[in-house]
């Protein structure tokens, strides 16, 4: 029997800037300005690609693209502590809960033995899994990509969650304490491309998963769809918990506006 989840804790509000509970920045460190930008838009979930090089998390799509010092922890960790611990000048400030979505690219075991010694200095900033039940903080870290579900399901305390797949739902169903997110790629699963209304064989089927999703408590995400307003729009009016983009400031000017 799973242990209930203990309340978020909110973050207050700046008055200017609305929360975009929907809103995903999908490879957010290829922005110029990483985090910051999703932040200062209100977004709820940012996402990071890493590897392990050199004993450094570093952040990038590929290998090639990898750079020493280029960090989750300094363009993520460290930048949200600051905003959250408070302290002089802090680049931002927090308002509501933030999901980090880091996709391992490769070597999921080792990586993640490093993330976990990089994620301990933070753990007053992070959501806690243990035995006892999830002890909620400001952001929530989720493990996408090459995912050591395995490994975080045998542990009795962690600050890592797991990405899950449509194939985590009912009839297979996952625990919401491990596997928070169920995220799937829209092609091979649905036959809509994106333009157009959606078909109505989609619409159920993407009804279906919406439901079985939340029993189960978990948020729904997709990946592979156009990046549009086309897009967005219907993957708001159905429902979908995550909208991804690469397009912050379009996302956003889209979602403030009603539907």
């Amino acid at each position: 029997m799973a242990v209930p989840l203990t309340p978020l804790r909110q973050q207050s509000a700046q008055a200017n800037v609305p929360y975009l509970p929907n809103a995903h920045s999908h490879n957010d460190y290829v922005q110029a300005e990483p985090l910051a930008l999703a932040m200062r838009l209100g977004f709820a979930s940012v996402e990071a690609d890493i590897f392990l090089q050199e004993g450094e998390l570093r952040v990038g799509h590929d290998r090639k693209d990898l750079r020493p010092g280029r960090t989750l922890t300094s363009l993520y960790l460290a930048p949200l502590a600051a905003a959250i611990r408070g302290g002089k000048n802090p680049p931002y400030t927090t308002r509501q809960p933030l999901q980090l979505l880091v996709d391992i690219k490769a070597d999921g075991a080792m990586v993640y033995e490093r993330l976990k010694t990089e994620l301990e200095p933070y753990k007053d900033i992070l959501t806690e899994f243990r035995t006892s039940g999830v002890r909620r903080g400001p952001v929530t870290v989720v493990l996408s990509g090459d995912r050591p579900t395995a490994i975080l399901a045998k542990e009795e305390r962690r600050l890592a969650f797991i990405d899950g797949r449509l194939s985590d739902l009912e009839p297979n169903p996952t625990d919401a304490q491990l596997v928070p997110l169920i995220s799937d790629s829209w092609y091979g699963k649905f036959k809509w491309t994106g333009v157009g209304p959606l078909p109505e064989g989609d619409r159920l089927r993407l009804q279906l998963v919406m439901r079985r999703a939340q029993q189960q408590r978990q948020k729904v995400r997709f990946w592979g769809l156009p990046d549009t307003p086309n897009v967005w729009r219907t993957l708001r009016r159905e429902g979908v918990d995550f909208i991804g983009t690469d397009k912050p400031l379009e996302l956003a000017e889209f979602l403030n506006k009603p539907d």
